[in-house]
């Protein structure tokens, strides 16, 4: 709205010939300028600081998934693997049982 005001009294300024009302216009202008310009590094501000609160987030989830041993599991060397999917199915396969 300032924005639109100082050039509406920019324009008055100019038609009037006064020039003290022109001056005033483009500061009233540039001053919400600037005002928009804040809000939006404030906005930025803001999701950044989001975006970083999420991600400490999804940190923290995955380490509580991964339990205190970290990607260690009672799984075995192969991930859990049993049976013919196991280190026994492996050499099967490797000496064709």
């Amino acid at each position: 709205m300032d924005k639109a005001e100082g050039k509406l009294k920019e324009a008055y300024g100019a038609l009037i010939g006064d020039e003290a009302k022109k001056a005033e216009g483009r500061a009233q202008q540039r001053k919400a300028k600037a005002e928009e310009e804040a809000a939006q590094r404030e906005k930025t501000r803001q999701a950044e600081a989001e975006a970083k609160q999420a991600e400490r987030e999804r940190d923290r989830q995955r380490s509580k998934d991964k339990g205190p041993l970290g990607d260690l599991t009672d799984k075995g060397p192969l991930g859990g693997l049993t049976g013919k999917e196991g280190l026994g199915g492996l050499t099967d396969n490797l000496t064709g049982r």
